[in-house]
């Protein structure tokens, strides 16, 4: 019942529409200006870099909300599927008809809660990613990508390594467009333009 629970809370959570919601409020639906996508990255090339931060922050604030929804009702396994509800609810929120954002923000959200490390990997993954290909996007499928290779290195259970390798196949996923692309040589870059 309390696994229940969480995963309707935290699906609900996810659903919260940040990024579209703050453009809202300054007159825009994201969804018409660059890539369509509700998220910061989005945001910021459209809207500046406290709207596109404020949404960072939102959404990740989403996925750490929902891992400890999780812990706190039901335990690691509990946290774990709470974290896949509140990916989903960001990817497909029932508020924007089950079309949502790319989960990054959030997904970071989730990695943080679940452990501090991950997160540090994977921040370490994307940045340099970034700053050798310019593409927000390619670094944040690599930082997805490590999520279960580095929960694999820390001998964490086949639990936590099976989710991640759910969400980092769900960032490709996710991502598709993007790799299109960046194989067409069309994918935004930093410093040129933007993000994804």
């Amino acid at each position: 019942m309390f696994t229940l629970l969480a995963l309707i809370v935290s699906y609900l959570i996810g659903s919260i529409p940040f990024g579209f919601m703050l453009a809202k409020l300054k007159g825009l639906d994201i969804r018409e200006y660059g890539s369509g996508n509700i998220g910061a990255t989005n945001v910021w090339r459209n809207l500046g870099p406290l709207s596109g931060l404020a949404v960072l922050l939102l959404d990740m604030g989403k996925g750490v909300a929902a891992v400890l929804l999780g812990r706190s009702l039901g335990g690691a396994e509990t946290e774990l599927l709470a974290g896949l509800a509140v990916l989903s609810g960001h990817s497909w929120s029932v508020f924007l008809r089950f079309k949502g954002g790319k989960m990054i923000a959030t997904g970071a959200g989730v990695v943080l809660a679940i452990s501090p490390v991950l997160m540090l990997v994977a921040l370490l993954v994307w940045l340099t990613t970034v700053a050798v290909s310019r593409y927000v996007s390619l670094g944040s499928m690599l930082a997805a990508a490590s999520v279960p290779v580095t929960m694999a290195f820390l001998k964490l259970s086949v639990w936590h390594i099976a989710f991640g390798t759910a969400i980092a196949a769900l960032a490709v996923y996710k991502h598709r467009s993007n790799i299109v692309r960046i194989l067409n040589g069309t994918e935004f870059k930093v410093m040129k333009g933007g993000g994804k």
